[in-house]
C-alpha cells in the first residue's frame, strides 16, 4: 500500500521502529534503572523517588509476589491513583513475569467484580480508600492475595505518616472495610504494602522468562455487549508504542539539551493507557514525572506546576480547558513547555486557540485506543497551528479507510478507520469471537471510527460507527448503561446517548420509560450513583411514554439524538 504520510514526517523521524532491540519490557525497565540509578524518576507531593529506589522497591515486591507461588503469566490487578506505589507495583509485576490488570480506582463493586472475574486476577494491590469496594465482591473472584497500600507509604517516614493519618482520620477518606481471610480457594493473604516491601527485601527476584510475545497488560476497554473486555497487550506491543512515541515527540524537545532533564506532568490517571504509555516513555528517557494524585483539584495542580519548569503536559481537552479557566494558571512560566499533547477525546479548536494564546505552545492532537497502546496517529509536534485532524500514522503504523467488507477505499472516500502495526493488540482476552470480528482479513484492526484521509495522509474523524460516548476521554458504552439502568426498580426500558458538553466533550443523557409512574428522576440518579462510576452517570434523565424503534423493535438512538420536531 502507498504511504503518503511518510513525506510529511518532520526531519529525523524514522519510518519504522524496532521493538526487537529489547527481549522484553522488563529488559527496557532494568536498562533504565541501571543507567539512571541516581536520577529522580518521580516527585509526588514534593517527595522524590530515584530510579535506584524504584529498582530496589520493585524488585522486593516482585520477589514477594513470586514467593506466593503464582505461576508465570498470572494476572495481578492494580487499583491505585497516581502515587509512587503505582510505579513500584507496575514494575514489580512486569519484572516478576506476571501480567498487569489496570483497574479504575473509582469503579463500583459491579464494575470491579466483572474485571477481576474476567481477567482471572489472583492478586490485587489496592489503596485502602477503595478496599470497601473490594470487600463487596472479593468472594466472587479468584483473588487470593491482597496488598493494601496507604496514601503516604512512599512519601517519606514522617511526612508519609502524617498524610496517611490525615487521610484516614481528618478527611475520613478511608471507609471501614473488613476483607475475609478465607475464600473459595482457601486461605487468603491480606498484607500491607510496607510489609510486602520489607519481607520482599530479604528475598531475591528471579528473572522472568517473558518474551516479546508474552502478555504484559490486560487493558480493559468498553464492550459492545455492555461488558468491558481485556485488550491483550504484549511486551512487543508496549515496547513498540514507547519507541513510536519517542520517535515522534523528540523533535518537540529540541530546546531541552538532555532528555533526562525533562519533567513530564502525570495528571492523567496512570491506569489509563494514554498516561501509562507516556510514563513508560519517561522511564526510557531517564526523565522524571510529576505525579498528580487528584487532577480534579485544579488550584492544587496549578500550585504544583509553579514549583519547577515543566516540559511535557499530556491532557484531555477537559483538563486543558479547566486549566485555562484558572487565573493563576495564566500567570505561570511557560518558557520550558515544549509539548502539549492532547488525546483521549476530540480536542476543541476553541480550547486549542486559547491554549496557544496563553502558553505559546501548540496543542498537538493525536488519536489511539487501549487496543493500540494509545498510539495511532498524531499531528507533527513541529506544527504551529491546531489542524483539527488526528494527524499522520506514527512510525511502523499503517492506516487504511475500509468499507464494511474490509476492502480499502480510494483516497478521499469516507469509511471505517482501520489500523495495523506492532503496537496493535493481539486480541481480546478469552473472547475469540470478539477478537475475530475486530480484524479484517488482511490483518487491520477495525476501530469503529469513521474517517477520511487526504492526499497527504492526514486523517479526519467524521463520525463514530459505534454508539460509544466519550466523556472526558473515557469510553462509555450505551449498552452497559442501559443494562444497568434497566435493573432500577420502576424502569421499563431505557436508552442512553451522548450530548455535547462544554466541559467534558460529551455527557450522558438517558431516556427512561417507567413501569412505575411514581418513579422520579432522583430515584434513577441515586441508582446510577450506586452502580456506575462517576463519568458514566447520566447528566440528564428524561422520561418518555415510549422510545423510537425500528420495525424489528431495536431502539433507534439516532432518533433520540434528533431534536424534537426536526
Amino acid at each position: 500500500m502507498t504511504r503518503p504520510w511518510l513525506t510529511q514526517y518532520p526531519d529525523g523521524v524514522p519510518h519504522e521502529v524496532a521493538p526487537e532491540r529489547y527481549r522484553s519490557l522488563s529488559a527496557l525497565l532494568e536498562e533504565a534503572f541501571r543507567q539512571h540509578a541516581r536520577a529522580p524518576v518521580s516527585v509526588c507531593m514534593e517527595q522524590w523517588m530515584s530510579y535506584g529506589e524504584l529498582d530496589g522497591l520493585s524488585a522486593a515486591m516482585g520477589a514477594w509476589l513470586q514467593g506466593r507461588g503464582l505461576l508465570p503469566g498470572a494476572r495481578i490487578a492494580i487499583m491505585l491513583p497516581n502515587v509512587p506505589q503505582f510505579l513500584i507495583t507496575m514494575a514489580a509485576i512486569v519484572r516478576a513475569g506476571y501480567a498487569v490488570v489496570n483497574v479504575n480506582p473509582l469503579y463500583t463493586a459491579r464494575e470491579l467484580e466483572h474485571q477481576l472475574k474476567d481477567s482471572g486476577a489472583q492478586a490485587i494491590v489496592i489503596l485502602e480508600n477503595f478496599a470497601h469496594t473490594l470487600e463487596e465482591v472479593i468472594d466472587q473472584t479468584l483473588v487470593e492475595h491482597v496488598v493494601i497500600a496507604s496514601l503516604g507509604d512512599e512519601l517519606g517516614f514522617w511526612y508519609g505518616r502524617w498524610i496517611t493519618f490525615a487521610v484516614r482520620h481528618l478527611a475520613k477518606m478511608v471507609p471501614a472495610y473488613r476483607l475475609p481471610r478465607t475464600g473459595p480457594l482457601g486461605e487468603r493473604t491480606i498484607t500491607s504494602f510496607r510489609h510486602v516491601i520489607h519481607e520482599g527485601g530479604a528475598m531475591r527476584l528471579k528473572p522472568g522468562n517473558d518474551t516479546l510475545d508474552s502478555v504484559a497488560f490486560l487493558q480493559y476497554t468498553g464492550g459492545t455487549t455492555g461488558l468491558s473486555k481485556g485488550a491483550v497487550l504484549t511486551h512487543r506491543n508496549i515496547i513498540a508504542a514507547i519507541l513510536q512515541a519517542e520517535a515522534w515527540f523528540k523533535p518537540a524537545l529540541h530546546k531541552v539539551p538532555d532528555l533526562r532533564e525533562v519533567n513530564g506532568i502525570a495528571a492523567l490517571p496512570l491506569y489509563h493507557i494514554f498516561a501509562l504509555t507516556l510514563s513508560l516513555l519517561t522511564i526510557r528517557w531517564g526523565a522524571h514525572m510529576t505525579l498528580i494524585p487528584n487532577p480534579r483539584d485544579i488550584p492544587q495542580l496549578v500550585n504544583t506546576l509553579k514549583r519547577r519548569p515543566f516540559h511535557v503536559l499530556p491532557a484531555v481537552n477537559t483538563l486543558f480547558n479547566a486549566l485555562l479557566q484558572n487565573p493563576q494558571f495564566r500567570q505561570l512560566d511557560f518558557s520550558h513547555l515544549a509539548l502539549s499533547q492532547a488525546g483521549g477525546m476530540a480536542a476543541s479548536e476553541g480550547t486549542a486557540r486559547q491554549w496557544k494564546a496563553v502558553t505559546g505552545c501548540t496543542m498537538i492532537e493525536g488519536w489511539g485506543m487501549s487496543e493500540t497502546c494509545a498510539i495511532g496517529t498524531n499531528n507533527p509536534v513541529t506544527s504551529q497551528h491546531f489542524s483539527g485532524t488526528i494527524g499522520l500514522p506514527l512510525p511502523g503504523i499503517d492506516i487504511a479507510i475500509k468499507n464494511e467488507e474490509g476492502l480499502s477505499l480510494a483516497q478521499g472516500e469516507t469509511g471505517e478507520i482501520c489500523i495495523k502495526g506492532p503496537n496493535v493488540m493481539s486480541g481480546y482476552y478469552n473472547q475469540p469471537e470478539e477478537s475475530a470480528r475486530a480484524f479484517t482479513p488482511d490483518g487491520f484492526m477495525r476501530t469503529g471510527d469513521v474517517g477520511v484521509m487526504d492526499e497527504h495522509g492526514f486523517t479526519r474523524i467524521v463520525d463514530r460507527k459505534k454508539d460509544m460516548i466519550l466523556v472526558s476521554g473515557f469510553n462509555v458504552f450505551p449498552s452497559e448503561l442501559e443494562n444497568v439502568i434497566s435493573l432500577c426498580p420502576g424502569v421499563l426500558e431505557c436508552a442512553a446517548i451522548g450530548i455535547e458538553d462544554d466541559k467534558q466533550g460529551e455527557a450522558v443523557k438517558v431516556f427512561v420509560v417507567r413501569s412505575d409512574p411514581t418513579l422520579r428522576e432522583e430515584d434513577v440518579a441515586r441508582y446510577c450513583q450506586d452502580n456506575l462510576t462517576g463519568y458514566k452517570r447520566p447528566k440528564l434523565i428524561e422520561f418518555r411514554d415510549e422510545l423510537p424503534k425500528s420495525n424489528v423493535g431495536k431502539i433507534l438512538r439516532r432518533a433520540l439524538r434528533t431534536p424534537a420536531g426536526s
